[in-house]
């Protein structure tokens, strides 16, 4: 067992409240429970000693080479061992059942199974609940573990061959088993003062493997899309799926807290929660892709938030929240964790949960008016409400804030921030006008020309030919790689291909685009950090709406050797061709598919044109 695994050396599993990490050594290193939120019951990933783990490994004594995969089109994850003696899987899930009803009860299921030859698998438990921070005791008769913590109980079911040793107030356990025998542990988490799982036999864990598969299948289904990388699409948007918190609709920007962006570095975040951004940009990639249903549950959520009256820091919207609308997310280092390769320090909660970022407005109303249907959400009271916010933005969005980066460099006026009040104030005419909405579009319209004019004029730099990060600066911004995408610019409108010429010369390295440059643009945090994966795929999708449709192909595919061996994207791509940052993240996934789509489309197109010359 490798103690910190490459953070790219995971897959994802969960049920669509919860998920956990399973490395490629088959150790479960990461999960939280009841909610994607909740405090960690086995954080090994940022502190092995003291964070926690459920390994299910491998023992020979010539060494084991490790394979991992999905079943395809599904959620299921299966570790391989390949020794001299035989080879052996350990299949990872979690069963979904009833994911919209809220619960405090989750299970992880891994099934052990040799496929040839024979095979000894070597089992530790090892919870450490709330951070590591709360003790635990231990109850075992051999067959069964239930492991106290506070608040919170997690029982170990074996099922077959596999007795359980105490180990202090851990367990552990051996079994061999050879080509066609299987065996299975179960965990089940829930509040303390549940009742205890009932008896459970490898055919009901059949049972729950073809159910879950089921439900994987039957989801996947729905997607419309049918281009060149329908695989790679496929495993983006469950991917996606995975990350979004079933009873209220809300994604969460990423699996984890605390991955570092630079190793032994201090920007480690904690990326559990809804971002409106993200989420927002989410729902274009779930609406191209045929799931409509999910589109709509995170617009209902936002418009619960847009009618919760106002948030903390006196805006109509915060900028992130708790999947089931908090506010409340005080910041708090976790000094007792040493981090992933003692990158310190590690974080829960978020303290740029109260920044002003006034591009939220942008894709707020972005949002709402993906499907046209802004009445399928917004009765008449919350369109008042979102009407209401639009008044607001119009006495109030020529302000300097901190910007889509969450830097902690000071407000600056934003060029990014700019656009997407400009966003805001587009759809909301838009909409009130197709849906015959009240509210007052003159004013509205004045405001959306008057942000246009002050970009064009201001956030246009005639010494770089681009547009720049913020007023007054020579900064390149990779966010401003979104104007084509919402309407702000002709993808081949001279200022933007000049636009995005500097961004090719200045932020892009082998088709991978970093943010902006720190030392140009100092951020408030020290260290470095890799390029960012959203970028590059935003960055494809820019060549191939501006007809360079050879060189997005290139950067497209190239950009996809990057992906891990499940083809998860975490944050960032290091010098090396490391993953960086916390994983998997929903903003590189969701920008995947939003590139697949524009290059399949510019792709077809070139075929056709090609055709036609003929």
């Amino acid at each position: 067992m490798r103690v910190y695994p490459p953070i790219a050396e995971h897959g994802l599993v969960g049920d669509l409240q919860t998920c956990a990490l399973v490395s490629s050594d088959g150790v479960l290193d990461w999960l939280c429970s009841p909610r994607f939120d909740s405090p960690s019951i086995f954080a090994g990933l940022l502190d092995h000693g003291r964070g926690g783990y459920f390994a299910v490994t491998a023992d020979a004594h010539d060494g084991v080479v490790n394979r991992q995969l999905y079943l395809a089109d599904t959620a299921v994850l299966i570790t391989r061992f390949l020794t001299p003696e035989g080879v052996g899987e350990v299949v990872d899930f979690m069963p979904v059942h009833e994911p919209k009803a809220a619960t405090d009860r989750h299970q992880v299921v891994r099934v052990l199974r040799v496929v040839r030859g024979t095979v000894r698998f070597t089992l530790e438990c090892r919870p450490r609940f709330d951070y590591g921070r709360a003790p635990h005791g231990l109850t075992s008769d051999g067959t069964t573990a239930r492991f106290d913590g506070p608040g919170i109980t997690a029982h170990l079911q074996a099922i077959g061959p596999v007795a359980l040793e105490s180990d202090g107030t851990d367990v552990r356990a051996a079994v061999t088993l050879v080509h066609g025998e299987r065996a299975a542990v179960v965990l089940t988490v829930h509040d303390t003062g549940g009742p205890a799982p009932p008896p459970l036999s490898l055919a009901g864990m059949a049972e729950e493997f073809s159910s879950v598969c089921g439900f994987w299948h039957d989801w996947i289904g729905k997607c419309t899309y049918r281009g060149r990388w329908q695989e790679t699409v496929n495993r983006s948007a469950i991917t996606l799926k995975l990350m979004t918190y079933a009873p209220t609709g809300a994604p969460i920007a990423a699996a984890t807290m605390g991955l570092p962006e630079q190793v032994g570095g201090e920007r480690n975040w904690d990326y559990r929660y809804t971002w409106v951004r993200d989420a927002s940009l989410a729902v274009r990639a779930m609406i191209e892709l045929g799931f409509t249903e999910e589109a709509s549950a995170f617009r209902g959520w936002l418009g619960g938030r847009l009618g919760a009256g106002g948030a903390p820091n006196g805006e109509p919207l915060q900028i992130m929240y708790r999947i089931d609308g908090d506010p409340d997310l005080p910041e708090e280092v976790l000094g007792h964790l040493e981090g992933w390769q003692a990158s310190a320090p590690v974080r829960t909660g978020n303290g740029a949960a109260g920044q002003l970022q006034m591009d939220i407005y942008g894709e707020a109303v972005f949002a709402l008016a993906q499907t046209g249907q802004v009445s399928s959400v917004l009765g008449y009271d919350d369109w008042r409400r979102c009407a209401a916010m639009l008044d607001w933005l119009c006495d109030t969005w020529d302000r300097p804030d901190e910007g889509i980066w969450e830097t902690r460099g000071g407000q600056k006026d934003f060029t990014y921030s700019r656009l997407m009040c400009w966003v805001a104030f587009d759809r909301g005419i838009r909409q009130a006008g197709a849906h015959a909405r009240p509210g007052d579009v003159p004013r509205w319209t004045a405001a959306r020309d008057a942000v246009m004019e002050q970009i064009m004029t201001r956030g246009w730099s005639e010494e770089r030919r681009a547009f720049v990060q913020h007023y007054g600066s020579a900064v390149l911004d990779a966010s401003l790689l979104l104007m084509p995408l919402v309407g702000f610019i002709a993808p081949r409108d001279p200022r933007w291909l000049s636009t995005l010429d500097a961004m090719d010369r200045e932020l892009v390295s082998d088709s991978l685009v970093y943010r902006y440059d720190p030392a140009a643009s100092p951020d408030g945090l020290q260290g470095s950090e890799g390029t960012f994966s959203l970028c590059s795929f935003l960055y494809v999708y820019a060549l191939a709406r501006a007809g360079r449709v050879h060189q997005a192909r290139y950067a497209f595919d190239k950009m996809l050797t990057y992906a891990n061996h499940v083809g998860l994207f975490a944050e960032e791509v290091g010098l090396t061709g490391e993953q960086l940052g916390n994983f998997p993240q929903a903003f590189t996934h969701l920008a995947l598919i939003t590139a697949a789509l524009a290059l399949d489309t510019a792709l077809d197109q070139t075929a056709i044109t090609a055709l036609e010359r003929s």
